[in-house]
C-alpha cells in the first residue's frame, strides 16, 4: 500500500467509526507517523503521538497515589494518576509509534491500553481510536519480537515508499521543486536504504535536504554522497530549461519544449510549482499544447487538479477548463473539475 492509499483506507476507518486497533509496518523514513497525522488532520481529528520506545511503564501506567482512609483504623489503599498526555475527551487518534522498539514489559502494558483500552484507572474515550506503527525486521531496524497475543489485536498494514504520493506531500509542503523534478527523473531514490551509511535517502531525508538546498548547505549530510552528487548534476539541467515566467506570462510562443527527458522534467515540475493562479495555468496549457507531448501535458492536467484540489480552489481551475475544448480534453478522467 502506497502512503496516499494508506491515508484513504484511515479515513475509511475513521468515517465509517470503526474502532479497529491498526498496526502499520514500513521501512524507516517513510513518514508513517506524517500518514497518520495527516488522516486525522483531513478527518478534523486530534492526534496524539506516544514514542512508546522512550516510556517507561509508569509513564504510561501513571503514578500510585497513597489514599488515606478517614477511620485511622482501616488500611489505606492507593490509586494510580494517569499521565495527562493521555485523551481525556472529543475525538482523535492515540498513535503508538515505535511500538515494536519498545521493551517487551512495556509492549505488555501497551497491549492492555490496546485491548482493553484502558490502563489502571485510564479509560480511552470513545471517541479516540488507537493506531500503531513499526519498523520490520528486514530493515535491521533494533526491534523486539511483537508478541503473538498483541500482534492479534491488530488488522496489519504494510505501506511503501511511492514518488507519486511523496509528489503530492511535496507541492503542498513547498519542498524544493528541484528535489521533486530530481525523484520524478530518478524515482529509485526516493527511498534508497544502505545500512552501510548514516546518510541515505528516504522522502524524510529529502525533505531535510530540501531545507539545506534552500539556504546554500550541501544535501549530502541528509541523502548520502551518491545521491547528493547525483542531485547536484541534475541541478545543472536547470540552466537550460525554457524561461518558466514568460511561459506563465502567456509570452513564449516561440519557446520550444526542451528535447532531453531530464530538462523535460525540470520545465513541467516548474511549471506546476508556479502555477499559482487560473490564468497561469492557461497560459501554461496553451504552450505546452503547442509545443510539448501528450504524456506531459497530461502530467501537469493530474498535478495541477491535486493543487488546486489541496488549496480548495477547484472551482476556479473549473473555469479555466470548461471553457477551451482543446484544454478539457485533458481532464475527461476527473469527475470532481467537469462537475463543478
Amino acid at each position: 500500500m502506497n502512503p496516499a492509499e494508506l491515508i484513504n483506507f484511515l479515513e475509511k476507518l475513521i468515517k465509517n467509526n470503526l474502532n479497529i486497533s491498526t498496526m502499520i509496518w514500513g521501512p524507516p523514513g517513510i513518514g508513517k507517523s506524517s500518514i497518520v497525522y495527516s488522516a486525522a488532520e483531513k478527518a478534523g481529528i486530534d492526534f496524539i503521538d506516544l514514542r512508546l520506545s522512550q516510556l517507561a511503564p509508569t509513564d504510561l501506567r501513571g503514578l500510585p497515589v497513597p489514599v488515606h482512609p478517614e477511620d485511622n483504623k482501616k488500611q489505606g489503599t492507593s490509586k494510580w494518576y494517569p499521565p495527562e498526555f493521555l485523551p481525556r475527551e472529543g475525538k482523535g487518534i492515540l498513535f503508538l509509534d515505535e511500538l515494536n522498539m519498545a521493551p517487551p514489559v512495556m509492549q505488555g502494558v501497551a497491549q492492555q491500553l490496546i485491548l482493553d483500552r484502558k490502563i489502571g484507572s485510564y479509560k480511552v474515550p470513545n471517541g479516540w481510536r488507537i493506531f500503531s506503527a513499526g519498523n520490520r525486521k528486514e530493515d535491521r531496524a533494533s526491534v523486539f519480537e511483537m508478541p503473538t497475543p498483541l500482534a492479534n489485536r491488530f488488522i496489519h498494514i504494510e505501506v511503501e515508499a511511492n514518488y507519486e504520493s511523496f509528489k503530492n506531500y511535496a507541492i503542498n509542503k513547498n519542498i524544493a521543486e528541484e528535489v521533486t523534478s530530481f525523484l520524478a527523473f530518478r524515482p529509485k531514490l526516493l527511498h534508497a536504504m544502505n545500512n552501510d551509511q548514516k546518510a541515505w535517502p528516504s522522502p524524510r531525508s529529502w525533505e531535510m535536504a530540501s531545507k539545506l538546498f534552500k539556504n546554500n548547505i550541501p544535501i549530502d549530510i541528509a541523502v548520502g554522497e551518491a545521491a547528493a552528487s547525483e542531485f547536484n548534476s541534475y541541478i545543472n539541467v536547470y540552466k537550460s530549461i525554457p524561461d518558466l515566467e514568460k511561459i506563465l506570462a502567456g509570452k513564449a510562443k516561440s519557446i520550444p519544449f526542451p528535447k532531453k527527458i531530464s530538462s523535460q522534467w525540470a520545465t513541467t515540475t516548474g511549471l506546476i510549482y508556479r502555477s499559482k493562479s487560473p490564468k497561469d495555468v492557461n497560459n501554461v496549457f496553451k504552450w505546452l499544447i503547442d509545443n510539448s507531448y501528450p504524456e506531459w501535458i497530461q502530467l501537469y492536467a493530474s498535478d495541477i487538479v491535486n493543487t488546486f484540489k489541496n488549496s480548495g480552489r477547484l472551482s476556479q481551475l473549473a473555469k479555466v477548463v470548461m471553457n477551451d475544448p482543446k484544454i478539457i480534453q485533458y481532464f475527461k478522467d476527473f469527475e470532481d473539475i467537469l462537475n463543478k
